[in-house]
């Protein structure tokens, strides 16, 4: 409600005075959160100065000391961003489609976490021994 204007961040491209991109951004004290990205058209290298550049560069000046990027996307692994497991949640209003969710979920979860595994392997850091 009230309170949930300090909480976004919306950074906008334009071009001659009209917005052409967007990436909407929520935030705490300690993490920003990169959540929706959209553009009106082909602007080669909008979306990373968007959506991960200039966030970073709030992430900066605010001393916020994580920001998590986002789900999918093998190009996050070349500009940093480790590949992390999260959690969501699923609401049906129709229970009879609860069970398929749910068998589809499953395959899911269990093909994801192989994923995960795989880009973890290809990430460009050091791995230290007592983690």
């Amino acid at each position: 409600g009230a309170t949930m204007a300090d909480a976004v961040l919306l950074i906008v491209a334009e071009q001659a005075g009209l917005p052409i991109a967007s990436a909407l951004n929520l935030y705490s004290a300690d993490t920003l959160y990169g959540r929706y990205w959209g553009t009106t058209g082909f602007f080669p290298g909008l979306h990373f100065e968007t959506c991960y550049y200039q966030a970073i560069e709030f992430c900066i000046e605010r001393k916020i000391a994580h920001f998590e990027g986002g789900a999918q996307g093998e190009h996050k692994l070349a500009r940093g961003f480790a590949p992390v497991k999260t959690l969501s949640a699923h609401w049906l209003a129709r229970p009879e489609f609860a069970s398929a969710v749910e068998r589809y979920l499953a395959r899911e979860t269990a093909g994801m976490a192989a994923y995960v595994d795989e880009l973890t392997e290809r990430q460009p850091f050091k791995r230290l021994e007592d983690e």
